[in-house]
């Protein structure tokens, strides 16, 4: 029989979702790693698939109680709480540490996403030429996604439900972004335009896409997960592999765009970018603060697996 999960246990999910709520708000860091490396991701993935016809017909014919056990909504409230509580809260110190620290965060993130290869690869149960193969293509599909040139902006209602349906896809998965995945579709600019300026048919076509992208892809991984678990692993790694190059820190602007322009909250965004070495970089490198926060992020995943583990054992 599954053991009922604590206030404690609720506690930590929220602590965990603040992490994945931090992730998302940077392009180019992945929620889903966030939530594999913490060890939730399975559970992500089998609770969003729960909400489906059979959910509703619990809910029609055995009520709310049982509606709400079907869809682990404890586990969705308590999650979702903690990511909207970082992205309310981090946005702006992220935004601010982007802009004025830009080194010593992508520094952060490397080092976060270089140890999560580690930890979700020794999740590998079976190690042979599939697996191998598939962690393979897995690293040359994430770094293709990191060097596609982002296609020319576009406004129309279809292409932003799309939109939200690839870029809800890339959010669930370790290693890709879906902020960047609207960078490289050219939504971004037309998503966050159209929730400043409270569009609501260009927010409900987004919404609807996401909607529609989270409960069909979400099944398919946890498809994945149960028939194929070793090699699924495999591509997720090979994907947090490949993802590697959009965080390296040292980079120089081939292309940007200008967000809110001719407001008083113009900002310049990156839309192209280009990996240089440090000795390349014009002005301070901060090596010493790059090497430091990189090791951060490697002792902080390392840390937490010491301290699982340790849970588990008691």
């Amino acid at each position: 029989m599954k053991k009922e999960k604590s206030f404690k246990d609720y506690s930590l999910i929220t602590i965990k979702g603040l992490g994945m709520g931090a992730a998302d708000v940077v392009p180019g860091v992945s929620g889903g790693t966030i939530a594999f490396i913490t060890g939730i991701y399975e559970e992500l993935l089998t609770t969003i698939s729960s909400v489906n016809i059979e959910a509703l017909k619990k809910l029609k014919s055995e009520g709310i109680a049982s509606f709400w056990k079907h869809i682990n909504g404890n586990f969705i409230v308590a999650l979702f709480l903690g990511i909207a509580i970082s992205i309310l809260s981090l946005a702006k110190l992220i935004t601010f540490l982007m802009e004025h620290h830009a080194i010593s965060l992508w520094s952060f993130f490397l080092g976060l996403v270089a140890a999560s290869v580690v930890y979700v690869g020794k999740q590998i149960k079976e190690w042979n030429l599939k697996t191998l193969v598939g962690l393979i293509l897995g690293a040359v599909f994430a770094f293709w996604i990191t060097i596609l040139p982002p296609l020319g902006q576009t406004d129309a209602t279809w292409f932003v439900f799309v939109s939200g349906m690839i870029a809800i896809c890339a959010m669930i998965l370790p290693g890709i972004s879906g902020s960047f995945i609207l960078l490289i579709l050219g939504s971004y600019e037309t998503v966050m335009t159209a929730i400043s300026d409270k569009k609501l048919l260009t927010i409900a076509a987004f919404a609807g896409g996401c909607l529609i992208g989270l409960l069909s892809f979400s099944r398919v991984l946890k498809w994945l997960f149960k028939k194929h678990e070793s090699i699924t692993i495999a591509v997720l790694t090979g994907f947090l592999i490949g993802s590697l190059n959009k965080l390296w820190p040292w980079k120089i602007t081939l292309k940007e765009y200008i967000k809110h322009k001719g407001e008083a909250n113009e900002k310049i965004v990156p839309l192209v970018q280009e990996n240089i070495l440090p000795s390349e970089f014009s002005g301070d490198p901060q090596t010493l603060n790059a090497l430091f926060f990189a090791l951060a992020g490697l002792i902080l995943i390392f840390g937490m697996e010491f301290v699982a583990k340790k849970m588990k054992a008691k």
